[in-house]
């Protein structure tokens, strides 16, 4: 898979920090003829192929490429490692095939070999009816690449306005396909898209997908209007800017995206980016920070330290680590040797100015550098030719790179929980399916919670965030019925005010005011049971 080779190192570097490593699934290897591969989770990797348009109108042909799209982010959370839109692109272009090339199967597996997939999902969809009264129907199919085996067709079909809901449930298909124990309920599935209007995410899928810059600016603006909490179209339509050198504008797009939200770590390198060639150092240097305290990439790290030193401060510390993280990197080294003659550290300038010309040996600054080094000037005068040395930033985020790290990383997580007492894991999984339904990230949510209830079917704060999950995904009575699991280990308010909400919308007032009254009972200031006290009120209930 044509992921960056620090990948490894960067795994091991962050398994050092928590103090546990293990042994990863599959080695590093590269082949000739084939895009470089690095470590990749046996059996975990999926490519999704844009859907085959069946409708006979071209107009609708951005349904097909939305597929990989809804189902990336679904089997991601479903623990599946899937190959970006990027990828899949570059291994057509690998073969010498066109972007919107639709392959035969024997195509189809020469690209799952080349981008070292284990699934390969294909499908096709129909259309029927008229404007909104239209109904897609949906196939989907999984190639196994090891066994060469065709699955049977996984179906799906509804009004074309809840297409959301179709490829969600084509999604969770898959996912249990796959792996037949996969426990996250369909509905959860069918919730995770929650907020984003069709319009919006056609607007998103052309856009990504436009030929020219000023067609992808335009529909990726109209996304945004349509769905101004839409973090995808805003990451998007923020690098598209970026990249027309719309520096400040690109900083106040990127700068909308949460900083709780999935997309947030490379909305902020790409707004790292544009402060940084606004000259607003401190500002691109928090936003760098920001990534790589939660995952610290070579080229962030690095970043990080450019936007430091164009500050005037030593970023020498954090050249190291880029340079520890990926030592067959000459900028890495080359910014280290700057960062070290700046503070008069001459012998540490000069190894790694040489370790920059032993990777790179025509680099020309790399040469001048290390002729200023070695006249012993720490601070020299404007050489004749003009030449001053500056450290080099790093304007490319290899999201291949992160989310195989971040894969790796969670693979590695669930690892060390597992070797934990039950009691312990339970309480670990709970903590960080609390910590995904925060971000709203549903279906994770709730793996973290089964595996909490897995290890300790009794977990009462387990059950409570399952009851949440079944809330929020629109599953009223199996949120009861978590909630009242949840009770069994004691008073909570949270679970009173679940069944409270539950019973205000069945209109049973009554029992919404019993459950209302315990909650209050233990915190008479709660917002969430003000909230419902009111609107129990307004329907004329009074609590006792």
């Amino acid at each position: 898979m044509r992921f960056h080779s620090n990948s490894l190192a960067l795994i091991f570097a962050l398994s050092g920090l928590f103090a546990w490593s293990f042994p990863l699934s599959r080695p590093a290897l590269s082949q000739t003829g084939s895009v470089p591969v690095s470590v990749a989770p046996a059996g975990r990797v999926v490519l999704v192929l844009p859907f085959n348009n069946r409708s006979g109108d071209s107009t609708l042909g951005w349904i097909g490429d939305s597929f990989p799209d809804t189902l990336n982010q679904r089997l991601s959370s479903a623990g599946f490692l899937t190959i970006t839109r990027d990828d899949r692109i570059y291994a057509l272009d690998h073969l010498g095939l066109p972007a919107d090339f639709r392959p035969t199967r024997a195509t189809t597996i020469r690209i799952a070999q080349t981008l070292d997939a284990d699934y390969v999902i294909v499908g096709s969809y129909n259309l029927q009816g008229a404007d909104q009264n239209s109904r897609i129907s949906v196939q989907a199919q999984i190639l196994e690449v090891n066994k060469l085996r065709l699955s049977q067709p996984l179906q799906d079909s509804s009004e074309l306005a809840r297409l959301f809901d179709v490829e969600n449930a084509i999604a969770w298909k898959i996912a249990r396909q796959i792996e037949p124990h996969f426990a996250v309920a369909e509905q959860t599935f069918l919730s995770a898209s929650a907020g984003i209007r069709l319009s919006a995410f056609e607007n998103y899928i052309r856009g990504t997908d436009a030929l020219t810059p000023a067609e992808r600016v335009k529909r990726l603006e109209a996304a945004v209007a349509d769905a101004p909490s839409y973090s995808a179209a805003e990451l998007a339509l923020g690098k598209e800017l970026y990249a027309g050198r719309d520096y400040d504008q690109a900083a106040a797009t990127l700068a909308k995206v949460p900083l709780t939200d999935r997309q947030a770590l490379e909305a902020n390198f790409y707004l790292g980016l544009a402060r940084f060639n606004s000259a607003k150092y401190a500002e691109a240097e928090r936003a760098f920070a920001f990534v790589a305290a939660r995952l610290p990439l070579p080229e962030v790290v690095n970043d990080q330290g450019v936007a430091l030193s164009r500050q005037g401060k030593d970023a020498a510390p954090l050249f190291e680590r880029a340079v520890a993280a990926d030592p067959n990197d000459p900028d890495y080294h080359y910014n280290l040797a700057v960062a070290d003659l700046r503070k008069g550290d001459f012998a540490g300038a000069l190894r790694s100015v040489d370790e920059t010309l032993k990777l790179h040996a025509t680099d020309n600054e790399a040469v001048q550098l290390r002729a200023i080094i070695s006249a012993g000037r720490a601070a020299p005068a404007r050489p004749a030719n003009g030449f001053e040395p500056t450290t080099r930033l790093r304007r490319t985020y290899s999201e291949a790179s992160y989310r195989q790290a971040t894969f790796q990383m969670d693979q590695l997580r669930a690892m060390r929980i597992a070797a934990l007492p039950p009691a312990q894991q339970a309480s670990e999984n709970t903590q960080i399916g609390r910590e995904l339904l925060a971000q709203g990230l549903l279906p994770d949510a709730e793996q973290r919670f089964n595996a909490a209830l897995a290890a300790d079917p009794n977990s009462a704060a387990a059950h409570l965030g399952l009851a949440q999950v079944r809330e929020q995904s629109g599953n009223p009575e199996d949120a009861r019925t978590e909630a009242l699991a949840a009770l069994k280990g004691g008073q909570n308010v949270d679970a009173y005010l679940i069944l409270a909400r539950i019973d205000l919308d069945k209109n049973d007032l009554a029992a919404a005011a019993a459950e209302l009254q315990k909650a209050l009972a233990m915190e008479p200031s709660n917002a969430a049971a003000l909230n419902i006290r009111h609107a129990l009120e307004a329907r004329g209930q009074s609590l006792q």
